[in-house]
Formats: structure tokens, sequence, C-alpha cells
């Protein structure tokens, strides 16, 4: 299964799907533990993301990394991604060719580690993956979809710029991890569609 991992990981590296690959530093693809229950999935990578090829190590994933903490989650037991594995120029946000070109990648991705649960971090990765939008109002609800579960927040860049999402996100993260304590346990949850 690593095997499967580390060879998607290296198509990621070399992919020139989009042009994207031409503006890039390094392609950024997932990292993580294989044997997580669950995926958190962000928007795309920024500019330290790119300098070291690795997602979320800069402020919005030491913003992350204090989340998951005050949520019960360590770094090194979950795997995370983005909908889009190069840095869009500006860190503007990546259009429907860039994200339609990673798609292939992050289908992999969650094909190959099937998690319980895939959290969804801001509204590009909301769009992208389920069409929805709005994701103050969605936000710390799981919905259903094709079997799959999936748990929406808001992305931890967004702290940067509002701090009192702080918060929000350590709470909804805490909010996770008790679902995924229930979903292990074998009780029922309640979701959207």
């Amino acid at each position: 299964m690593s095997d499967e991992l580390d060879t998607l990981k290296k198509s990621v590296v070399l992919c020139t799907l989009c042009d994207l690959s031409k503006s890039r530093t390094n392609a950024v693809p997932g990292s993580g533990s294989i044997k997580t229950d669950v995926i958190f999935i962000g928007e795309a990578p920024g500019r330290n993301e790119d300098l070291q090829g690795a997602p979320f190590v800069g402020t919005a994933g030491k913003i992350l990394s204090e989340a998951l903490e005050y949520a019960g989650f360590t770094r090194s037991d979950i795997y995370i991604t983005n909908v889009v594995k190069c840095r869009p120029p500006n860190n503007r946000r990546p259009n429907k060719q860039e994200l339609d070109s990673c798609r292939i990648y992050l289908q992999k991705e969650l094909e190959i580690i099937r998690p319980k649960i895939v959290c969804i971090l801001g509204n590009t990765a909301y769009g992208s993956l389920l069409d929805g939008s709005e994701i103050t109002k969605n936000r710390g609800k799981v919905i259903k979809r094709d079997d799959q579960l999936y748990f929406v927040t808001v992305h931890p860049a967004a702290v940067i710029y509002n701090p009192e999402l702080g918060q929000v996100l350590k709470n909804d993260l805490k909010t996770l991890h008790d679902i995924l304590d229930k979903i292990k346990k074998g009780i029922q949850i309640q979701t959207s569609e």
C-alpha cells in the first residue's frame, strides 16, 4: 500500500498536466500516515510549501498543528493533502483547469488510504470536493456522499486574517475527533446529504 502512495507521490512531483508545473519550485504531494482514519484536505500549497515540497509547513500549518493537538490528533497519525498540488502564482485560488488536472491525484490518495472521514479545510476544497459553498453555514457538519463521510471546517489560513476563527477551528477539530471515536465504535452519527 505504501508503495502505491510512493508511486503516486512521484507522479505528482513529475506532473505537467497544467501550467502550475511551469511556475512551481516543488510540487507538493500529500504526507502523513497511510494507516490513518482521517485525511485533511486544503486548497493548495503556499510559498513555504512550494519551497519545501511538503503540505502545511508555513504559518497556516502551524495553526493547523496547534488545532490538531488541541483536538487530540497528532500530525504523525493523520494524512494531509490539498486539492491542487502546486502553488498558484501569488497564492491566488486554483482555477477549474488546475483543480480538474489534480483531481486524479486526490482521488488516488483517497482510494489508497480509504479514510473513515475526510476533513475539508476551507471553501475551495469544499467547492471542489462537494460542490459546496458558504462554509460558515456548513462548518462543523458531517456530510455523506457516495459512501464517504466528510467533515467541513474553516481553512487554517483564514485564522491568519481573522484570529477569532482560531477557536472555531480548534472546536471543530475537537468535534471531528469525537465523531471519529464514535465511528470507530460503530455508533451511528447524524449526517447531511
